[in-house]
This record gives structure tokens, C-alpha cells and sequence, in this order.
């Protein structure tokens, strides 16, 4: 008969004891750090790797045949213009003067030949002249004229060998690599030297075609290698796909020449259009095996355990669906040992001292 006195005396001890632990002190809470729950948009990338490449990367061709007599040394940086091989070019200068003195006696010929037509003029206003006269007159002019002309044009065309026999950069660069050797013989057409211009780089990047829609030209992007990461302006994209990778071409310019050409690097695409999406901080995201929740604190400060489900991670932040709203104030350190309805501290992160957020 005295056991429902006694049961009765247990649980008011109980609740007693509940009581006690909902109303302990503040400073007997464990301490916790808090991020809030933010809406924004959401642009999810993809890294797509890539290469630095110069725009203008060329193998210099010769439009001459000759023996090259100098050619540049490889690591040479020239300006546009420079000379970056040398061609033997005496058989040419020699039929420069040859052509010199040519076009010196077509000149006299048709002066000669000038004043022959304009003394006939005058005597065939006499009559003394026959028309036949005047007649092959004027043509002995009108043929020392085209000669004139021919030889003149034979002497440009030398003169023009002799100035391609000095092959000259088309752009400033360096010269990475020659493919001749001085006194070997080029043919017209062939290759002296694979010239780059250092200064005018871009990266080059191919990605999949489902990315080909979120890509435009003009669009800011973010390039990065071993850590580094620099801004970039998607210059052109290139809206043709190679029918074996599925691929498609994107070129960014780069403001940067820190990186050499060749360097290899990940380029950041949009991989889907921009929504609006629910965030939480990294930290307050809690991954199970079975499932994945945060620790929202209410306005009791104490905190409550909801279930969500991760999406797209965008820097710290971690896109999620569940019952959060914007504003949450979200548990990001110290909740390792946290249950529900648990009472906390809530402290300001700039605030607290170094250690363990955990007393004890």
C-alpha cells in the first residue's frame, strides 16, 4: 500500500529533474557557433580542363628557294619585323644589276623615241611626211614604252626576292623551334621556325555539348591551377561539336601572362541555368549513413533536429531541401554532441576565445 506513495515521489523527482535541466544556467549550456539559412541564386558550375595557348602560334614559312645562310637561335625574342632567317641572295642581286641597266637603256630608248614622234608632228604639218611615216613613228614609241614597263616590273620582282631572302617575324614572339639548320636548302613553302607570342594567351578549353547552351560570349568565368585562380571573359565559343568527343570549343581571354603557354588549367562553365535555391553553410550540413540533417536553434535557444537533403555545393555554402526558411540560425560548430530539444549558448564567432566551443 505504500508503493503508490512511493511511485508518486519518483516521478515528481523526475520532473523535478527536467525542470532543472530545461532552467540550468546559461553558462552550464554547451557552447555553439551559428550560420543562418540564406535564398539566393544558385549557379552551378562544372570545372572543364583546358590549356593556356598563345593566339598566335605559327610555323614561319618561306615563300623563296635558297640556302640559309643564319637562322635565329631557339629562346630568341624578336619584335615584329626582326629577322628570324637569312637566305643566300646573290644570284639575285646579281641579276638586280643586270636589270638596273636594262631599265636604263629602255628609259633612253623611249626618250629617244618620244622626240622622234614629236619632230615627225611637226614636219607632217608640212606634209613633207607620209602617213606611214608618222604611223611607224608613233608605234617604235608605244613599243619602247611596253619595254619599259616589262623590264621595270622584272627589276620590282627582284628586288622583292631580295627582300623575301630576310624572313621576318610577322608578330613579336619567341622562337620556340627551328626546323632548319644554316646551310641547308629550303624549298618555297617550307618551315624555318615555330614562332609564339608569349603576350597574347588565352585559355583554351573543351567541354560537353550539354554545356553549350549556358555559355555565351562575354561571360565571366574563373580559371584555376594548383590553387591559383585568376578571372577570365569567355571570348568566343566555338558552336561547332566534334562528332566522336561531343565536344565543343570555348576560348577565354586571360588578363594574366603569368602563366606560360602550355600550362594547364580547370575552367569554371555554368552547367545549368541560374535558380533560386535554399543554402546552409558547409558546416551545418551533417551527413549519415542513412540520411542527412542540421541542428536549427530556435528562438528558446534550444535545438531541434531536420532532416534534409543536399544538393549543389557552391563555395562554402551547400544547396539543401527541407523545412528551412531564410533566416534559420543553423548549427555550425559544436553540435557534435548535441540531441534534440538540447538547451545551448549561442556565441558570436568573432567573440569567442580559442579552443574547444565544448567545456569540459
Amino acid at each position: 500500500m505504500r508503493l503508490v506513495p512511493l511511485l508518486a515521489v519518483i516521478v515528481a523527482s523526475a520532473g523535478a529533474g527536467a525542470v532543472a535541466a530545461a532552467d540550468s544556467p546559461a553558462a552550464e549550456r554547451p557552447v555553439v557557433e551559428v550560420g543562418t539559412v540564406s535564398v539566393r541564386p544558385v549557379n552551378v558550375e562544372s570545372w572543364i580542363p583546358g590549356s593556356i595557348v598563345s593566339r598566335a602560334d605559327a610555323r614561319i614559312a618561306t615563300v623563296l628557294a635558297g640556302r640559309v645562310v643564319w637562322i635565329a637561335e631557339v629562346g630568341s625574342r624578336v619584335a615584329q619585323g626582326a629577322a628570324i632567317a637569312r637566305l643566300d641572295d646573290t644570284v639575285s642581286r646579281l641579276r638586280l644589276e643586270e636589270l638596273r641597266a636594262q631599265v636604263a637603256h629602255a628609259r633612253a630608248q623611249q626618250q629617244f623615241n618620244n622626240s622622234q614622234l614629236e619632230r615627225f608632228n611637226r614636219l607632217a604639218a608640212t606634209q613633207v611626211l607620209s602617213a606611214s611615216q608618222l604611223e611607224d613613228a608613233s608605234a617604235q614609241r608605244e613599243m619602247a614604252t611596253d619595254d619599259l614597263t616589262r623590264v621595270e616590273a622584272q627589276l620590282r620582282e627582284v628586288q622583292y626576292d631580295i627582300d623575301q631572302s630576310t624572313i621576318r617575324a610577322p608578330f613579336p614572339g619567341v622562337v620556340t623551334e627551328r626546323f632548319i639548320q644554316r646551310g641547308e636548302y629550303l624549298q618555297t613553302g617550307a618551315a624555318t621556325v615555330r614562332l609564339v607570342n608569349t603576350g597574347d594567351i588565352e585559355a583554351r578549353a573543351t567541354a560537353a555539348l550539354s554545356l553549350a547552351g549556358n555559355v555565351h560570349a562575354g561571360q565571366l568565368v574563373t580559371l584555376r591551377d594548383h590553387g591559383v585562380e585568376k578571372s577570365g571573359r569567355v571570348r568566343t565559343v566555338v558552336p561547332v561539336g566534334d562528332d566522336r568527343s561531343r565536344q565543343f570549343e570555348v576560348r577565354v581571354t586571360v588578363a594574366s601572362t603569368e602563366w606560360p603557354v602550355g600550362t594547364p588549367v580547370e575552367v569554371s562553365l555554368p552547367s545549368a541555368e541560374v535558380r533560386t535555391a535554399v543554402t546552409v553553410p558547409r558546416d551545418a550540413l551533417v551527413i549519415r549513413q542513412n540520411h542527412s540533417y542540421v541542428l536549427r536553434v530556435t528562438r528558446a535557444n534550444t535545438v531541434e533536429e531536420l532532416d534534409v537533403t543536399p544538393g549543389a555545393g557552391i563555395a562554402d555554402l551547400v544547396e539543401v531541401h527541407g523545412p528551412l526558411a531564410a533566416g534559420d540560425r543553423l548549427v555550425i560548430r559544436g553540435g557534435e554532441r548535441l540531441a534534440a530539444g538540447q538547451a545551448v549558448r549561442v556565441v558570436d564567432p568573432e567573440h569567442r576565445t580559442a579552443g574547444p566551443l565544448h567545456p569540459g
